[in-house]
C-alpha cells in the first residue's frame, strides 16, 4: 500500500470551497483523510454511507430534543462526507454510482435532519414555528439542488452556441499596474485560501440551521434558521440574475422537441 502524505491529500481538495469548509472542516478531515488512505481500505462509498448512518444519528438526536449531540453528529457526518471524494481523488476510485450516492446520500440527510428538528422541538413545545422552520429547511435545500444543475446547464449551452472571440493584438504599451483596492486584496485573500466568493451557500445554510442553532440553544433555532435561509435565497437571487445576464447577447436556442406524445 502506497503511503501517502499530508500534501497528497492537500493537492485533492477542491479549487473553491467554502469558507465553512475551508477553515472549519478541512483542516481536521484532511487529517482523517491520511489516516484512513494509509492504514484501512475503505473505499469513497463506504465513507458516504457512513456519513448518511451519522446523518441519521443526528436526525434521531434532534427528534428527541438532543440539540448539541445532534449538531456534532451533523459535523462528523459533513466531515466525512468530504473525506469521501478526497479518497476518490487520491487513490482514483471514484465512480459514476458514487456521485449519485453522494448526491442522494446529502438529500436524505437533510430532509431528515430538518424533520426530526421540527419533530423534536415542537413535541417540546407545542410550536408551529418549529414545523415550518422543518418545512422551509427542505424546499430551499432541494430548491437549490434543483436549481444549480440547470443553471450549469443553461451556460454550458451559450457557451457552445456562441462564436469564438477574436483575439485582439497586444501593442506592447506599457500600462501602470492598478493600485490594489480593498475588494482587489479580499479576491486575493478568499484565491489564496480557496474561499468562494459566496457569503452564504448550501454548506453555510446547513452548518447555521444544525451546527450552530442547535449549539447555542432552542431559542435561537427559528431567527437563525430564518436569516441563514433568507441570505440562501438572495444568493440563489444574484445568481439567476447572473445567468440572466449571461445569457442576455446569446443567439436563440432552440429547445428541444417533448418526445412524449399524448393521445388524442
Amino acid at each position: 500500500m502506497r503511503a501517502y502524505s499530508l500534501n497528497d491529500v492537500h493537492a485533492t481538495r477542491k479549487r473553491k470551497d467554502s469558507w465553512w469548509t475551508v477553515f472549519l472542516v478541512d483542516p481536521v478531515a484532511c487529517r482523517l483523510t491520511l489516516l484512513v488512505a494509509n492504514h484501512t481500505d475503505v473505499t469513497p462509498n463506504g465513507l458516504t454511507r457512513l456519513s448518511l448512518l451519522l446523518g441519521l444519528g443526528s436526525a434521531a438526536c434532534f427528534a428527541f430534543g438532543q440539540l448539541v449531540a445532534g449538531a456534532a453528529l451533523f459535523y462528523v457526518s459533513f466531515m466525512v462526507d468530504c473525506m469521501d471524494g478526497k479518497i476518490a481523488r487520491l487513490k482514483e476510485t471514484g465512480t459514476a454510482f458514487g456521485l449519485w450516492l453522494d448526491y442522494v446520500g446529502d438529500r436524505i440527510r437533510v430532509v431528515c435532519c430538518a424533520s426530526g428538528l421540527a419533530f423534536g422541538q415542537y413535541a417540546a413545545t407545542g410550536d408551529i414555528s418549529f414545523v415550518l422552520l422543518g418545512a422551509g429547511v427542505a424546499v430551499l435545500d432541494l430548491f437549490r439542488y434543483v436549481n444549480a444543475p440547470q443553471m450549469k446547464r443553461v451556460r454550458e449551452t451559450v457557451r457552445e452556441s456562441r462564436p469564438p472571440r477574436p483575439i485582439k493584438d497586444r501593442t506592447g504599451a506599457y500600462r501602470p499596474p492598478k493600485p490594489p483596492t480593498v475588494r482587489r486584496r479580499f479576491g486575493r485573500f478568499l484565491i489564496k485560501h480557496r474561499v468562494r466568493s459566496h457569503l452564504i451557500s448550501g454548506i453555510e445554510f446547513h452548518a447555521a440551521v444544525f451546527v450552530v442553532g442547535p449549539l447555542i440553544g432552542r431559542a435561537v433555532l427559528v431567527p437563525i434558521a430564518t436569516v441563514a435561509g433568507l441570505l440562501l435565497l438572495l444568493n440563489e437571487i444574484v445568481l439567476i440574475y447572473r445567468m440572466w445576464r449571461f445569457t442576455r447577447s446569446a443567439p436563440p436556442v432552440p429547445r428541444p422537441e417533448n418526445t412524449q406524445r399524448v393521445p388524442v
